[in-house]
């Protein structure tokens, strides 16, 4: 099967799947396919997917976001996950001087997939189970729901607390009432979510690979 035997319509989809997979590291869901393409809903990106799968050019797996494209299955799957340890002001997350190193963590044990770990530093999320040292796994997005715990950054600050955007404002809440939440001022601050928290390890119960 090749892309000349795919309507134009199957084309663009198709392209569409991979551009993801380039830009994120894993496939759309239905709901951001149909987004990213304009389609009415959700149903309609499932009948080009189902299309896609019977012609051989995706495979489907039984999970979250499960879609592959065949030639990415002859490849090594990631087993590993940078960790990010302190991150210097003014640099992008996961630049490579504040990777601390690589742990043998598979990416594909979270849901949504973990794209690094962070260290975190500080008693703020006690009472969510996130304790000083702990490792947690962050999947990047920009954008989060109310309520998430997510990894924020405000300035050259990184931080791990909870979204709260209720009443029309951005609050980052701690779990621990000996922290008061922080107040977001898009006025006066630069303020961007780097990441959705994803889970935890205790950082004694993973190995560095390097």
């Amino acid at each position: 099967m090749n892309d000349h035997d795919l309507t134009p319509n199957q084309q663009r989809v198709l392209a569409c799947i991979q551009a993801w997979f380039e830009r994120h590291g894993h496939a759309p869901t239905l709901r951001e396919l149909a987004h990213n393409l304009g389609l009415a809903s959700h149903t309609s990106a499932q009948d080009y997917v189902a299309a896609l799968v019977r012609k051989g050019v995706l495979e489907r797996l039984p999970h979250h976001r499960g879609l592959r494209l065949p030639h990415r299955s002859r490849a090594p799957a990631a087993t590993s996950l940078p960790l990010v340890g302190q991150v210097a002001a003014g640099s992008p997350i996961l630049a490579a001087e504040n990777i601390e190193a690589q742990h043998a963590v598979d990416p594909d044990l979270f849901r949504p997939r973990a794209d690094y770990l962070l260290r975190v530093r500080g008693p703020s999320m006690r009472d969510a189970g996130i304790l000083d040292g702990d490792l947690i796994a962050v999947h990047r997005s920009a954008h989060a729901e109310d309520g998430r715990i997510v990894v924020a950054r405000i300035d050259d600050e990184v931080t791990v607390k909870r979204l709260d955007t209720r009443m029309g404002r951005i609050r980052l809440l701690p779990a621990n009432p000996d922290f008061t939440p922080i107040e977001v001022d898009e006025q006066r601050h630069a303020f961007a979510i780097e990441g959705l928290y994803v889970g935890l390890l205790r950082a004694d119960s993973v190995n560095a690979t390097r």
